[in-house]
Formats: C-alpha cells, sequence, structure tokens
C-alpha cells in the first residue's frame, strides 16, 4: 500500500546523488518502521502513466517507540524518469506517494561478526545494517569493503567515516576507487572474482564470517559470490541484492525463448492478493502480474525488472518460467516462490498466492 509522505530533507550527497527524507506522520510510525537493509519504492505520476522506482532506506533502524527516520539515496541514472525527477526538482515540501518498507536483504542486529562488499549506490541498505548492528549490538563486528569510481562519486562518505570514528574497534573500512589513484589504500581497480579471492583472506577470517551482505551492479555481486563460494563460505551465509543490471545473460535469454516456445496457446491464471482471489486468461506475452494488474491494480511491483523482489508470489500450482531472476536466493525459489513480473505460463492453468 502507498502512502503521500511529504519530504522533509533533500541533501546533495555528490554530482549525481541525493538523499531524500520523509515525514513520517504518527499514526504511519509502525507502518515505516523498516528492518535494517529494507527498501520502499517511490510513485509518480507523468502524463497518465505511473512510475515506480525502488529505493533502499539508508538510516538505521530505532527503537521502539521512537520515531522512525526514513531517509532513501537516491543516484541519478541516465534517462532515468524518476531519478532525474528526484534530483533535479523534489524539494521539502513536495509530496511523494511510498510504499511501506519490504525486502528481504536485511540483518537484525544481533552479536557476530559481519560483512560487506559494495558498489557504488549498493552502500545505501548497507549503511542501514552497519550503523544498526553496531549502535545496539556491542558484541558484534562489521568489516565493509566498497568500491567506487572516484572518491567525489562516493556515496554517504561522512556517514561511513562517523562510524569509522565512533567504533574504531568494531567497524573495519576497506575502500577501492576503480578510475583514479589513491595516496593511500589499496591500488585503484575493479573488484573483480580475482581480486576479492586474494584481498578478502588478508583482511578476515572469511569461513568465520557468520552473514555476508553483497550490494551494487550486477558484475560485482557475481563476483563476490564466486570468489566467497570459492572460499568454502556456505551459500547460507551470503545475501546479496543487485541494483543495476547492465544486460540480461545470455543463459537467461535463451531460457526466457525456450520457454516461449514450450507455452501453451491458452492458460488461466488464478491470484490470491490480500484474502481475495480471482481468475483471469493469460494473453500471449504477458507476465503472471501483467495478468492480474488489468483487474487488479493494488498487485504489488515496482521494478517489473526482476531486481527489486516486490511482486514475489508463491506458486501454489502448475508451472511457470521466468525470464530472469536477481532477486529471490535460491532457498526461495526451491521452496516455490517466483517473481511474478518475470514469470509466464508453461501449463494451462497457474495459481499464485501474493499473501505467503
Amino acid at each position: 500500500m502507498f502512502h503521500p509522505l511529504r519530504v522533509s530533507e533533500v541533501e546533495r550527497l555528490t554530482d549525481d546523488a541525493v538523499a531524500v527524507t520523509f515525514a513520517v506522520p504518527p499514526e504511519l510510525r509502525e507502518t515505516f518502521r523498516h528492518i535494517p537493509g529494507q527498501h520502499v519504492a517511490l510513485r509518480r505520476s507523468v502524463g497518465g502513466q505511473e512510475i515506480r522506482r525502488t529505493y533502499s532506506i539508508c538510516a538505521p533502524a530505532v527503537p521502539d517507540g521512537a520515531d522512525p527516520v526514513l531517509r532513501v539515496g537516491i543516484r541519478l541514472v541516465e534517462g532515468g524518469e524518476f531519478s532525474t525527477y528526484a534530483f533535479k526538482e523534489l524539494a521539502v515540501g513536495d509530496t511523494v506517494e511510498v510504499m511501506e518498507p519490504t525486502g528481504r536483504f536485511v540483518l537484525k542486529p544481533r552479536a557476530g561478526r559481519f560483512a560487506a562488499v559494495v558498489g557504488g549506490s549498493g552502500i545505501t541498505p548497507v549503511l542501514s545494517i552497519a550503523a544498526s548492528l553496531l549502535a545496539y549490538e556491542p558484541d558484534a563486528r562489521f568489516c565493509l569493503v566498497r568500491s567506487d569510481r572516484t572518491v567525489a562519486s562516493t556515496m554517504f562518505l561522512e556517514e561511513v567515516a562517523d562510524l569509522k570514528n565512533r567504533y574504531p574497534d568494531r567497524f573495519q573500512l576497506v575502500t577501492v576507487v576503480s578510475r583514479e589513484e589513491q595516496q593511500s589504500g589499496l591500488p585503484s581497480g575493479r573488484l573483480d572474482q580475482e581480486r576479492l579471492t586474494g584481498l578478502l583472506p588478508a583482511l578476515l577470517p572469511v569461513t568465520g564470517i557468520d552473514g555476508w551482505f553483497l550490494c551494487g551492479p550486477l558484475g560485482l555481486v557475481t563476483g563476490a559470490e564466486r570468489a566467497l563460494r570459492g572460499l568454502g563460505v556456505a551459500r547460507a551465509r551470503i545475501h546479496q541484492e543487485i541494483f543495476h543490471v547492465d544486460d540480461v545473460p545470455a543463459g537467461v535469454l535463451s531460457a526466457a525463448a525456450t520457454a516461449k516456445e514450450r507455452a501453451p496457446s491458452r492458460s488461466t491464471l488464478t491470484a490470491t492478493l490480500d484474502g481475495r482471489s480471482g481468475n483471469w486468461p493469460v494473453q500471449e506475452g504477458d507476465s503472471l502480474l501483467e495478468t492480474v494488474l488489468r483487474s487488479r491494480a493494488d498487485a504489488p511491483y515496482a521494478c517489473k525488472g526482476g531486481v527489486c523482489g516486490t511482486c514475489r508470489a508463491f506458486l501454489v500450482s502448475g508451472e511457470v518460467r521466468m525470464d530472469r531472476n536477481f532477486a529471490l536466493e535460491p532457498e526461495e525459489t526451491e521452496a516455490g516462490y517466483v517473481l511474478a513480473c518475470q514469470s509466464h505460463p508453461a501449463t494451462a492453468e497457474v495459481e499464485l498466492d501474493f499473501d505467503r
């Protein structure tokens, strides 16, 4: 569900990024109380067309009873309708429709040792995770390995430096820039699988980390996961969130083409959403999300690109083929969850449950 919230602050972070803070009224205090790492979808209409984009909450969580801080980081994307609007036009006092916090790339503060590898704006949810963990759990440690193009393009420099100053014994920071030389620290260059395989064991006991959090562009996240798996880290301890996908991998394209060939000539979708069920014919080429949206405008979605996971649904019966999936963990797909925005029917009848 979306709620109209007033913008209380717009802070310029870099030449191409801003942090936007929303005022949360008392009656929505519990609605917008987030778990560190969650995101929200923002919505606006332009020329009668609805635009939704997902942005991670960068503020730390607050104790029960305290007013939640709803602050998101937005990086300007070339040709991006919402990011351009947020960066160039959005001002204090404006109202934006905001969906309730969601997402499973989260860490509730607990004792242990944790680490993250992030690239670019991938710092946004990890900032909330690290700040909350260190503030509320004295027996926790956190190592942040971050990669950016240049120092000037690095988001939340001051916030990360503040964590280092406040928790010098429990917060470890390693920074790498790919497009300029640094006077100190690691040599410039991309953090790919080979480099991370050599770097991470020199920083910390890789297999002794209780949770790894990987966030950023697809290439960095994929390389980091492969490096960690090669170093013996269990899959269950690796958590991922993709922020940007340049191209659909060739394997995904071929799988999508095969799925289209196998698609039934006619199919019917039954879906349960907010306790109400309905069934509709699936038009040729439509995803299951598009089928639901024709009759239920309240169906959950944000990116429609298989990245955010907002449209996750449980496959009750039938079979589907997903064009791509950059949001669900392997254990989620094994349990029967699919992304409705990327799913097409592979049987004559399919049933989804968005409420599970």
